[in-house]
């Protein structure tokens, strides 16, 4: 059973919208479609919130704010279009990134109707309902273009793409690669061995291993999520200055 939702509550009304540093700041993370915020301070235009999914906190334009609601899935597809009418040919309303969270109301043929549209019910999965592998999760963003900042299909970047892929597979993560590096997994020795699903850390950037070979990350480099050969990534990052690889973590 969902926990009640509390005065101080709200959620995102927009598919995708910066938090903000400070009111017209720059960005420091995004928050998606549906996710919860306790708002802890508010005038006309800004919100000062704490995001449900991490802690973090931030400013959002008071317009990408709605009343709080309980969700019942969450879109786990790499990103889906909501639709007018339970119909692929009637217009879309909105697009939607992977692991936005909507109320669904109904069903319809092929659709789920949800308050934001009708959307194909083969890209919901009920919220609590979780996927089991965070390499699997990264890999429908393959290709999303880097963004610093980013935490959505349309944009992504390093921190983002390993706190995505932990969340959908029930993972509690950080926003950012700091406290990611300080608190996901355990800490291995160096010289350890290689897996799926462990994670790299440099300062200031994170990689999730793919296989004992390969380094899949968001990053400057392709300025995209790509796959990248594991020990060319080292070599290239400490080349370009940014050191050694300060932690070998092993998600549980």
């Amino acid at each position: 059973m969902s926990e009640p939702l509390s005065p101080a509550q709200a959620r995102i009304a927009l598919p995708v919208v910066d938090l903000l540093r400070a009111p017209d700041g720059p960005r420091d993370r995004q928050l998606l479609c549906g996710e919860t915020v306790e708002v802890l301070n508010q005038t006309q235009d800004w919100h000062h919130v704490r995001a449900a999914k991490d802690g973090y906190q931030g400013y959002l334009p008071s317009a990408a704010m709605a009343s709080a609601q309980i969700n019942s899935h969450w879109i786990s597809a790499p990103s889906s279009h909501s639709y007018c009418a339970a119909d692929f040919k009637s217009r879309e309303c909105v697009a939607l990134s992977h692991g936005s969270r909507v109320l669904v109301s109904g069903y319809e043929d092929r659709f789920a109707k949800t308050d934001q549209g009708y959307i194909p019910k083969v890209h919901l999965t009920p919220l609590g309902q979780h996927m089991s592998d965070p390499v699997a999760v990264a890999l429908l963003l393959l290709g999303t273009p880097y963004l610093w900042g980013g935490n959505s299909r349309f944009g992504i970047d390093c921190s983002g793409l390993v706190q995505t892929a932990c969340l959908a597979c029930g993972i509690a993560c950080p926003g950012d690669s700091g406290p990611q590096e300080r608190e996901l997994g355990e800490l291995l020795p160096e010289g350890s061995p290689y897996q799926r699903n462990d994670l790299l850390f440099w300062k200031g950037h994170v990689a999730l291993v793919h296989d004992p070979d390969t380094l899949l990350h968001a990053n400057v480099h392709a300025m995209a999520v790509a796959l990248e050969p594991l020990d060319a990534a080292i070599s290239r990052i400490a080349e370009q200055g940014d050191g050694p690889v300060t932690a070998h973590r092993r998600l549980a």
